[in-house]
């Protein structure tokens, strides 16, 4: 019998997106005796892989002004007419939101398509096999990671053996039947898997990937993004050996491969090509690729929406005068903006060099280490880039406000939250109310298999 692959969630169909277009899941097909008998074809499904998480709904957007909105803490605020961010920002989440269960489809639509990969390995031309491998790991390890991350307690809120995390599908969904029915896998399970993924595939990536090309290099993944996932990983876990040594070898390939800071902060966003200081991006132009940062945070001077996130006084007190990193906020569509964001058809970075130097700082500093720099070392790098006077020592306070600082608005505040046990508008980092609901679809569908989260 004919068999296809499809790209789907867990379920086979949905209804609208925030677009209001109605869509039928699965939504793409393609026969298995063209998609996975050829090496150029298996090629071609990994692409449409980089493609996938690069959707709105991920990386190309979404899961970055999540994460800013569930940590808003008053410093900033959702002012657009979409009530499902809204939901987010005022942690009201419900089980039909479609921002919720569209990042969930798009998730595991890359998770399919990667598992697809990994079945067809074989067919794949041998001298390209462990790239290719490599990359459908990596895309797969950094989808399950966002889900995670998003849809269960965080891994410091302890039980990681009984809360529960996501369901782990790891061979190709190829139609729907009760083996598609797959129970949420805990916590640590989930993590555990992830690391696998990662750590398999930065032995495997090359140092440049061949993949790219001169003007879009960086587009696929490499030995440095896998090392920089997993020292992301490992400090969720708070696993600082392990998350400074992920770093300092990300930060080891990079540099020797061309990566580099960008030489002021503001030369890091807003470009066309990817910058020395890209380890991941997302690429966008006018005619492909989605930034649904700048759609939400820019205005409509720069091609923006309305300004619907706005930056609020308490953030910008946190900052030296002399920072040059205020500068980069500007006034428009009567608010305070993040400069990041401004400009239409700019790429996107998912992972920043200078995210790997402060991560190493603070991961040195909590072990008492000193791996590849020192905290204070590491710590001026960012902190000298903004105009500000070198220290010469520093608390573990200062680190985490020059990250704080360094990295606004670029997608990491509700996991640093989770992870540093702070709370956020008034809720604590391990509150029901800062866990996505699982959206209801998948409940409904696998009768209860998939549990729903507390609260919800």
């Amino acid at each position: 019998m004919k068999r296809n692959i499809i790209i789907l969630s867990i379920l086979s169909l949905s209804i609208a997106s925030c677009d209001k277009k109605i869509e039928l899941f699965p939504y793409q097909s393609v026969a298995e005796e063209v998609a996975l008998t050829s090496d150029a074809n298996v090629k071609k499904v990994l692409n449409g892989t980089y493609d996938g998480i690069s959707s709105g709904n991920l990386y190309g957007g979404n899961v970055l002004l999540y994460s800013e909105l569930l940590a808003a803490n008053d410093e900033i605020r959702w002012e657009g007419t979409f009530n499902q961010p809204k939901e987010v920002w005022q942690k009201t989440m419900i089980t039909t939101n479609s921002f919720v269960r569209d990042t969930w489809t798009s998730a595991y639509d890359v998770i399919n398509r990667a598992n697809n990969i990994l079945s067809a390995i074989s067919i794949v031309a041998p001298a390209d096999q462990n790239r290719i491998k490599g990359e459908a790991l990596y895309l797969r390890a950094s989808a399950y990671f966002e889900l995670v991350k998003l849809y269960a307690k965080p891994y410091s809120a302890g039980s990681v053996t009984t809360n529960p995390g996501v369901p782990l599908v790891l061979t190709p969904t190829r139609g729907i039947d009760e083996s598609s029915k797959v129970p949420r896998s805990t916590v640590e399970q989930t993590y555990t898997q992830i690391l696998a993924d990662f750590n398999e595939a930065e032995s495997l990536l090359p140092s440049v990937n061949p993949g790219s090309n001169a003007t879009t290099r960086m587009v696929f993944a490499t030995k440095a993004a896998a090392a920089a996932m997993l020292s992301r990983v490992h400090l969720q876990m708070e696993n600082y050996p392990a998350a400074r040594d992920a770093a300092n070898r990300a930060i080891t390939e990079a540099t020797a491969n061309g990566r580099s800071l960008s030489p002021t902060y503001s030369g890091a966003f807003n470009n066309t090509v990817n910058s020395a200081e890209y380890l991941f991006a997302i690429q966008v132009s006018a005619l492909d690729g989605a930034n649904n940062m700048h759609l939400y945070w820019s205005i409509p001077a720069f091609g923006g929406r309305d300004g619907d996130v706005s930056i609020q006084p308490s953030h910008l007190a946190l900052y030296n005068p002399l920072d040059a990193r205020l500068a980069l906020f500007y006034t428009g569509a009567g608010d305070v903006r993040s400069g990041k964001w401004q400009q239409q058809y700019r790429v996107l970075p998912i992972i920043r060099l200078a995210e790997m130097y402060l991560t190493r700082a603070e991961a040195n500093f909590r072990a008492g280490t000193v791996v590849g720099a020192t905290p204070v070392a590491d710590y001026n790098r960012t902190h000298q880039r903004a105009g500000l006077p070198a220290a010469l020592a520093v608390t573990l306070a200062d680190i985490l406000l020059e990250r704080k600082l360094e990295l606004a608005h670029e997608g990491h505040a509700i996991a640093d939250v989770k992870r540093l046990r702070l709370s956020v508008d008034g809720f604590a980092y391990n509150a029901n109310e800062l866990v996505f609901p699982i959206p209801q679809r998948e409940v409904d569908a696998t009768n209860g298999i998939i549990v729903q989260n507390s609260g919800y």
